[in-house]
């Protein structure tokens, strides 16, 4: 398949730069992949389309403020970090600005002292190894002197960090959110628990990857990024209870999809206790195994999110579903409104 099969036209008006007051005010558009028909409705009603036995499974990832602004001891030259992967106690792989400057060896400190960090290797694409040091707890520094990473396409400000999190976000890791769950709130959660819809949560952590433009013409040829996930045996076994059953298992987010697909594929179809790391490349023509229903926000033209999306719903009804939302100015990506392909 061609990279060129996931292109449409988006104007930059509809990319939304700030979340709305109300996590769960936004849109939301509703596909049938049997019948093929297209609803425009608003988040809470979400519920209208979920039913007592179903299962909805969410990434509980929490985002780390990973950006950091620091200086090279040597020069005083201004240096920007981005952690991306915990390596090794204090070790991390970081992208650093300009990375031309970290050789190893090199030492930063960020606020004041309160964090150094010394290169001890370099990776391709401006990535480093930088070994951290400090007093006291590595994340509480981290909370004190770091920014959200924000994806590349969000100009603005974000005035509230927790905005950029779930409300039930918990396992320290990522670089981005898994951002179809920023629709949820407690109470909407609740609402649905009460229905009889079970909750359950996965963890992975969401790599920058996610925003890397796919480089090759031909699909086949791409290769994913590497990224950790894990699913406890208590989500396992509520996941295998809802198949058994009869209910649908859906899923919110592509994270929490790959992640579900990659624990089915490694177990001939079984959903089990498991973590590790995944580089799942889900486009046309994959076979799902775990998932029956997806909750997911509006992605980039030829995006490995959109081309996940086209799998799951058949690529013509996906973009037709595009065109109609450029066509009633959904908001789109991180920020923006909502689909559910049940």
């Amino acid at each position: 398949m061609n990279i060129e099969d996931f292109d449409f036209y988006l104007p930059e008006t509809l990319i939304a730069q700030t979340p709305l007051k109300e996590r769960s005010a936004s849109r939301l558009m509703v596909l049938n992949r049997d019948t093929k028909e297209i609803e425009h409705k608003h988040f809470p009603n979400i519920k209208d389309y979920l039913k007592p036995g179903d299962c909805l499974v969410l990434n509980d990832t929490r985002v780390l403020p990973a950006r950091l602004y620091g200086m090279k001891e040597d020069t005083g030259a201004n240096i920007e970090v981005l952690l991306l992967k915990q390596l090794e106690g204090d070790s991390w792989e970081v992208l650093a600005k300009p990375a031309k400057r970290i050789k190893e060896g090199s030492k930063i400190t960020f606020g004041d002292g309160k964090l150094t960090a010394t290169c001890t290797g370099a990776l391709e694409h401006g990535g480093r190894i930088l070994k951290f040091d400090y007093d006291g707890i590595f994340y509480e520094v981290l909370e004190e002197l770091g920014e959200m990473p924000l994806p590349p396409y969000i100009k603005e400000q974000l005035p509230e960090r927790e905005r950029y999190q779930t409300v039930y976000a918990k396992e320290k890791g990522s670089a981005a959110a898994p951002t179809a769950g920023l629709h949820f709130t407690e109470e909407l959660l609740e609402e649905l628990k009460a229905m009889g819809v079970t909750i359950a949560f996965i963890t992975l952590h969401v790599g920058l990857g996610t925003f890397r433009p796919v480089s090759v013409d031909n699909i086949d040829e791409h290769k994913m990024h590497s990224e950790f996930y894990m699913m406890s045996k208590e989500t396992a076994d509520t996941l295998t209870k809802v198949k058994e059953e009869g209910g649908r298992i859906i899923s919110v987010g592509t994270t929490s999809t790959r992640t579900l697909e990659t624990i089915a594929r490694d177990n001939n179809g079984k959903l089990v206790e498991a973590s590790g790391w995944t580089d799942i490349f889900i486009y046309p023509g994959f076979t799902f195994q775990a998932v029956d229903g997806l909750i997911t926000n509006f992605h980039l033209p030829k995006s490995t999110l959109i081309m996940l999306v086209s799998a799951f719903a058949d690529q013509k009804f996906i973009l037709k579903a595009y065109h109609e939302a450029v066509e009633e100015k959904y908001r789109f990506f991180s920020f923006g409104d909502a689909m559910i392909i049940i």
